[in-house]
Order: structure tokens, then sequence, then C-alpha cells
């Protein structure tokens, strides 16, 4: 049996043709999904004009599910959201102390070509199919349900390590003013805080989120301007450094090894670093489910996403390689866990050595509500995910159950579970479980990536031998052949 034959024997359920209509039948919607798990239906009273109005559960008395109340711009600043750290701001300094200012930048441009292929092939498959966690489900559905088992619970358990990592940097930057307390307030505080945002329903968690993440795309925007007011002098000091730093020390750092061995070696490190920073599509593809018009609302947001992250992202790795110095005292005191906090933020120390006295306090705030908002998303993401595990019937079915706003209590709790993680800084330094934390997500990241490509893969391969014309998509990918490549590439990573 070939590969193509298998796929058009074994894609269940056929994929029918997308209608070029919002009003969608009900027979050409459930065709979508597995009969008997999950149904997308058109009720009229929750009615928003969207190919799929509304999501029930198959169970005969419940009357409870995901409810479709995210919109456009909701999802545009999630996607930011989720992705937009404490790492962009404070962990990033480690990978320039490591590589130096052109390895990080390289590191980072590099790293964002892998993500623009997999946020386009992410984006054909879920606007087409907006179900609860749809790239983790199309695994099964596309590949094998031993794909999609390893898919779900990997996505769950690499959105769950975020909390803990989220909760520890936030009473780390929090560190940074005083730490004349016990270390275990301020972890309870946000825990219980994460809970009450994502158990009175997702629209409160959608309008919560988005201001949180509109305050990280003011912060990520105002350092990219305070780079180039100060390095052209505009700055107490009046120094016009430019790119001094690029010159000495230089652009390049040797790390562990000499030459260019050494140099080479200190690009990987930032590469390392770029993997865990500039995250995924699979982020904004969870809020799929619950939001109002997803074939209208998911391509624009998807391709936007990518672009504000593009700016973000390759914009600040190349900021902090301009402000400080890869051996600057204090930001390699970083490396050993010396400097608390957002003391750490390459950011912060440039502020200090320009002797910036207020800025680095402002800037300290806005690095709480950047860490505090990412982990309030991963507490979403891995809540949803558990979810739709749970309706395949991969995970115990008491975890389909949803309160009366559509939310999934169950799997909200056992999610933020892992947040009681960060309570090991009690005993070890916040640098250890800080590092124990990166490396688990880090690996799960590139597994999660290299298992997009192969969905994607067999995804393309399945409309072809159904005969399906993905011009008539609601959103297609121009790089479909990448996917094979970044296949192989991220076997050798």
């Amino acid at each position: 049996m070939t590969f193509v034959s298998f796929l058009h024997d074994n894609f269940v359920p056929h994929i029918p043709k997308p209608s070029t209509s919002n009003d969608a039948t009900d027979s050409g919607v459930v065709q979508l999904v597995p009969s008997g798990q999950e149904q997308l239906q058109g009720d009229k009273e929750k009615d928003t004009g969207s190919v799929y109005s509304g999501i029930t559960s198959s169970t005969a008395d419940s009357g409870n599910a995901l409810h479709r109340s995210l919109r456009g711009r909701h999802v545009q600043l999630l996607g930011i959201g989720a992705t937009i750290g404490s790492a962009l701001f404070v962990a990033i300094g480690k990978a320039l102390a490591k590589g130096g200012p052109l390895n990080l930048f390289l590191a980072f441009v590099v790293w964002s070509i892998p993500i623009l292929c997999i946020t386009m092939s992410t984006a054909e498959m879920v606007t087409y199919l907006p179900i609860t966690s749809p790239f983790v489900r199309l695994a099964g559905r596309c590949c094998d349900e031993a794909l999609e088992i390893t898919t779900a619970w990997n996505f769950w358990f690499l959105c769950c390590a975020q909390i803990p990592f989220e909760v520890v940097t936030v009473n780390s930057i929090i560190h940074f003013w005083r730490d004349d307390y016990s270390a275990a307030i301020p972890l309870a505080i946000q825990m219980a805080l994460y809970f009450l945002i994502n158990v009175f329903g997702v629209a409160i968690y959608g309008e919560t989120e988005f201001w949180l993440s509109l305050g990280k795309v003011i912060l990520a925007t105002g350092l990219i301007i305070f780079t180039f007011v100060t390095m052209v002098g505009g700055n107490p000091q009046h120094d016009a450094f430019g790119f001094r730093y690029w010159k000495n020390p230089g652009p390049m750092n040797e790390w562990i090894a000499t030459g260019d061995l050494g140099r080479f070696e200190g690009f990987l490190a930032c590469l390392i670093q770029a993997c865990f920073t500039f995250a995924g599509p699979e982020y904004i593809a969870t809020v799929a489910s619950e939001t109002i018009n997803p074939r209208k609302t998911l391509p624009s947001a998807f391709k936007q996403v990518f672009i504000r992250l593009s700016i973000f992202f390759i914009g600040g790795s190349l900021c902090v390689g301009v402000l400080i110095p890869y051996n600057d005292p204090q930001l390699v005191s970083t490396m050993g866990g010396s400097a608390p906090g957002a003391g750490g933020s390459p950011y912060v120390i440039a502020m200090s050595n320009l002797k910036i006295k207020v800025l680095p306090h402002i800037m300290n705030g806005l690095l709480v509500t950047a860490a505090f908002s990412a982990g309030n998303s991963y507490t979403y993401c891995s809540s949803r995910t558990l979810y739709g595990v749970a309706l395949d019937g991969y995970a115990p079915k008491i975890l389909t159950a949803t309160t009366k706003t559509g939310i999934p209590m169950y799997c909200v709790i056992i999610s933020l579970l892992w947040a009681l993680l960060s309570f090991l800084q009690l005993g070890e330094s916040s640098k250890v479980v800080l590092d124990w934390i990166i490396n688990i997500i880090t690996s799960c990241q590139l597994m999660n990536f290299t298992i997009l490509c192969v969905v994607y893969v067999s995804f393309y391969r399945a409309l072809q031998a159904q005969g399906i014309d993905r011009d008539t998509l609601p959103f297609k990918t121009v790089v479909p052949t990448l996917a094979w490549n970044l296949w192989w590439e991220y076997q050798h990573l």
C-alpha cells in the first residue's frame, strides 16, 4: 500500500470541500469532526454569522461546552501574548553573553524562517478545521492515533512547564525591588489569579489577556525606540555609542571552545535560546474552537501575528546587542544567578550603565505584567489541550465536563497544578529551577515543531489524494514543500 493510498483510505472522516458561504449547512459542518465525540452546530440563539457558531458535547445530558466568545481583536493579541514573555526581555541576555551580538541576531533571523513556514502551514489546517486542539487532533486524523496521543501530551506538557517558569520569573523580577519576604507569597497569589481569570468564562480571559498583551506590545515597541534614541546620543551621558560594542569586544564570542569552533558553539547557544524564546503558532491555534467566525478571523490573525513577532523578536535580538557588550560584568554575573530578576535584563543593565534612574523601575513593573500574562496564556492553552485529549477518549471522560460558561474546570485545575513546581524555588536558587524548566520546554518545543511539519505534509498529501483544490481552502500557504525540509532540519537539531 502506498503512502497516498493509505491516506486516501484512512483519513477519516473524508475531507469535504469547504463551503464558500458563512451559512454552511449543519450536515456539511458535522462531517468535519469525528461523530460521537464533538459536533459543530448552528444554534440560532448563539449564531454569530460564522461557519461554526457553537460547539456542543455529544453527551446527551450536557448542554455545556466551549463557547465561541473571542473576537478578532482578542485573537490578534492573544497570539502575541502567549509568545512574548520574560524570555524576550530577560533570558535573552544569557544568549548575548554566550554568543555575542552578531550570533544572537543571526540565530533569531535563522529561527524566524522555520517559524514562518510552520505558522503558514498550521494556519492552512486550523482555519479549515477550527475545532478544539485542532493541530493535535489533526495528527490523529492525518497520520495515526498514536501520533495524536504523542502530540497532545507533548504539547500539554510543554504548556504546563511554561506556567511555573513564568511564575518563578515574576517572583525573581519582584526581587529587583526587595527580597525581605517569603517567596511563597507571590507564588501563591499568582497561582490564585491564574485560577480566577481562567474559570469565569473565556470572554473574561480574552479581555484580560487583551489588555495585558497590549502592555507587552507597548513594552517591546518602547524598548526598540529606547535603543534607537540612546544609541544616537539621547541619553544622560550624551554618548552616541551606535554599534560600538560590535567592534569592541566584537561581534562574536567564543563559548566552551576557542577559535572558530568556539564562535560556532556560541551561535548554537544563541539558536537554542531563539528556539525557547521565539515560539510557534500552536498557541493561537488553541483558541480556534472559541473564536467567533474562525475562518474569517484566524487567517488574518496568523499572518499579522508572525509579522509582529518578527519585528519584536528579531528587533529585540538586535537591540540587546547594541545596548551592552557581551562581556559586561553585570551581564556575566547573570550566568551565575547573582543578578536578581530584572537586574539580569540587558535593557535594565543598559539603563543603569547610562545612569538612567527611573526607567528601570518602570520597565520592571511592565516585566511583571509581561511574565504574568504569558503564564496566564499557558494556563489557558494547557487546559484546552487537555480538554481536546479527553474529547477524543485519550484522557478520563470526566475532563470533558464544562461549566455553564463553557470552562473545562477540571482541565484548568489539573493544568494549574503544575504551577506548584514553582515552589522548588524555596529550596533551590531561581536560576537552577529556571534552567531545569528551560531545558524541558526547549526539548518539547522542537518535538512539537517536528510533529507539526509531519502533520502538515500528511494533510497536504491527503488533499491531493482526495482531489481537493487548495485554492478553495479558507487559507492557503505558499510554501507547502518547505515542511519536508523543516522536518529534516529538526531531526538534525
